[in-house]
């Protein structure tokens, strides 16, 4: 661990950047348990889902659903479904782990941000300090957060008139923004919003962000078309060269 906190603090910037979103995180996380609170739910739960769960996706579902009265084994599937992209996640920044133990709490402190920062490195020794270093600072700044939103929900009636409930999506926004420069990308946000604008009126919540998952297979589908029209687009070129 020593020579994570070393690789970190010989990167000002880094270190910079991994502060800004452990704040938006605590942030984040003070909205998470003051909605939650504010929806009736006991004080325990948003803590506990914190310290247990940590996915703020997930936990952000799994609240929603069982407030608008959902069934909770619904709530645990779309949960565990939305859970589901960690196991690509681990394939990729596997290495990055360990073994034994340090294995155990780094899956569990596995986030979108440790894993986009680690990915953002260009070197072995830099992707495992941040992806350390965010996702151990992710953990504590957002059940710090949890832990004061959970006790300030029970003060705040009405936390959607705060704009609470708009901080985790704006978080989700600033992470994916980068990403959208490549047109694939793009196609899919944009399909899964259309899909998700469009079903939210007559599906059960929660239901339409699963099916914005159908944007992906819109990318894939014309990515494929993209790559197999290449070769003939590129015939005339090709000709004009041999000639």
């Amino acid at each position: 661990m020593r020579s994570i906190w070393r690789t970190i603090r010989s990167s000002p910037d880094l270190g910079r950047d991994i502060a800004l979103v452990c704040a938006a995180d605590a942030l984040v996380g003070l909205s998470f348990g003051a909605i939650t609170v504010g929806a009736g739910l006991p004080v325990w739960l948003p803590m506990l889902l914190s310290l247990v769960v940590f996915a703020g996706a997930a936990q952000f579902m799994f609240v929603g659903l069982i407030a608008s009265g959902g069934n909770p084994v619904t709530a645990v599937a779309a949960g565990l479904l939305v859970n589901a992209r960690h196991l690509p996640f681990g394939f990729t920044v596997g290495d990055l782990l360990g073994r034994g133990w340090r294995r155990v709490v780094g899956s569990h402190i596995m986030t979108d941000e440790s894993v986009a920062f680690a990915l953002a490195q260009p070197d072995h020794a830099r992707r495992r300090a941040a992806y350390w270093a965010v996702g151990v600072g992710v953990f504590v700044c957002w059940n710090l957060g949890v832990l004061a939103g959970a006790f300030g929900g029970t003060v705040v009636t009405d936390t959607d008139r705060l704009g609470l409930d708009a901080a985790f999506p704006a978080v989700l926004l600033a992470l994916v923004l980068p990403s959208l420069r490549d047109p694939a990308t793009r196609r899919a946000a944009a399909a899964g919003a259309v899909i998700t604008l469009v079903t939210t009126p007559f599906l059960p919540a929660g239901l339409p962000v699963l099916l914005a998952l159908a944007g992906v297979l819109l990318a894939l589908s014309g990515r494929r078309g993209g790559a197999t029209s290449s070769p003939s687009s590129s015939a005339p070129e090709s000709s004009e060269a041999a000639r």
